[in-house]
């Protein structure tokens, strides 16, 4: 067996040797005088050599208890060379295999399985807001680190922003652990880690008379042709105002009075059809004949390659006198739902097809997608006749009719 004052007093030779010492482990003597520990042992009949680092940063006493280790190893049927060439490539693949890396690749999942530019611009988003980590191998992300991304964005008051970035970390972590890239979801642990902030509601007008005074109102807007025409129509149609500032005109049949808006416009990634009452049809053939050759009903100021902006309408509002808590672009939608319901007149299922919100029961919902047709296209006529009552200051109806259910 070696002692330390001879490995020390070993001199390099115009050739490599060994200086054995026991079990197997040997110093490999190299002629640029490094003295390195190898541990020689047999796998499957096969000779087989373990680095075990260099003298005098691994000393006598550290190699052989690295070399019992190995040994233990053997003892288990784990081979040490195989062992540590395995752990070796998980180490490099870690580093190649970064959240940030994976965050890019599940983005690149999401436009492939089609949606929409709107959600993928806010994935990227959130990507940027998780920089914190975005560097660090997926598998090695704590929940503390990943809490104090959360943490900084909360602490500036986004508490929603907050809630929606741990929704998306946590989906980049499953999509990790499903492509056998990490085997936890630090983002699972962190539920109920938020501030959840008290839901607002978007701010609409639903007493009658005041919705005549809206609509009085955006007949003598002054602004943009196009801008007009979305605010007269977005009471009629209750669209999303996403899914009406982005409306194209091959969506509109004027022959079958309907409006079908595609799936990856919509919320739910559902197609819907809109009927088309008198009134809406003719806002639309007038908005036609500004005779605007875009694509788009109502494109933009400066180019007509894109639909006005997701704020354009809420502005108009405001130049109209009317506050950000008093009415909102997406108000006309709650507008619409109140007063329908409280109508009387129409099946709850035909309003919540008509406003397009989700059925979370698969059969029910396959079944609604032709349900209530007519009778939604019965309501559209009624309801633009209503709106039309309301903007000329008529007779309001309330409280005359029962529920039919």
């Amino acid at each position: 067996m070696l002692t330390v004052v001879q490995i020390k007093a070993l001199k390099p030779a115009e050739r490599p040797f060994k200086v054995s010492d026991s079990d197997g482990l040997y110093v490999l003597v190299q002629p640029s005088g490094a003295l390195l520990w190898r541990f020689r042992y047999r796998s499957s009949g096969i000779e087989r050599k373990l680095s075990l680092g260099s003298f005098p940063e691994v000393s006598l006493a550290q190699a052989r208890r690295k070399r019992d280790e190995a040994k233990a190893e053997l003892e288990d049927g784990i081979d040490p060379v195989e062992e540590k060439r395995q752990s070796r490539l998980k180490a490099e693949l870690a580093a190649q295999t970064t959240f940030g890396l994976v965050a890019e690749e599940y983005i690149q999942k999401m436009e492939r399985e089609g949606r929409s530019p709107a959600t993928i611009k806010k994935a990227r988003w959130f990507l940027e807001l998780l920089a914190g980590i975005a560097k660090r191998p997926i598998a090695l992300v704590t929940p503390h680190e990943l809490l104090d991304v959360l943490k900084r964005v909360e602490r500036r008051g986004h508490h929603e922003t907050a809630l929606r970035l741990r929704s998306f970390a946590g989906r980049v972590f499953r999509y990790g652990f499903a492509t056998l890239r990490t085997e936890r979801n630090p983002a699972d642990i962190l539920r109920g880690a938020l501030t959840v902030p008290k839901v607002k509601h978007h701010a609409a007008i639903i007493e009658p008379k005041k919705v005549g005074e809206l609509l009085r109102a955006i007949e003598e807007y002054k602004g943009r042709p196009e801008t007009l025409h979305a605010l007269r129509i977005a009471p009629h149609v209750f669209l999303r105002p996403g899914e009406l500032r982005q409306a194209k005109w091959d969506e509109i049949d004027f022959a079958e009075k309907v409006w079908r808006v595609p799936a990856e416009r919509m919320k739910m990634k559902q197609p819907h059809a809109v009927p088309l009452s008198r009134q809406s049809l003719f806002i639309l053939q007038d908005l036609r004949s500004l005779a605007r050759t875009s694509e788009y009903l109502f494109p933009a100021l400066h180019t007509t390659k894109r639909p006005l902006s997701d704020n354009t309408l809420n502005v108009a509002l405001r130049r109209l006198g009317f506050e950000n808590d008093e009415m909102t672009s997406h108000g006309f939608r709650a507008m619409a739902s109140t007063l329908l319901n409280e109508s009387g007149l129409w099946h709850p299922d035909a309003i919540e097809r008509a406003l397009a919100h989700g059925e979370k029961d698969r059969v029910r919902a396959a079944y609604h997608r032709g349900a209530h047709w007519e009778e939604r296209v019965r309501m559209a006529q009624w309801w633009s006749d209503y709106l039309d009552q309301l903007r000329v200051g008529g007779e309001v109806i309330k409280g005359k009719f029962r529920r039919k259910v």
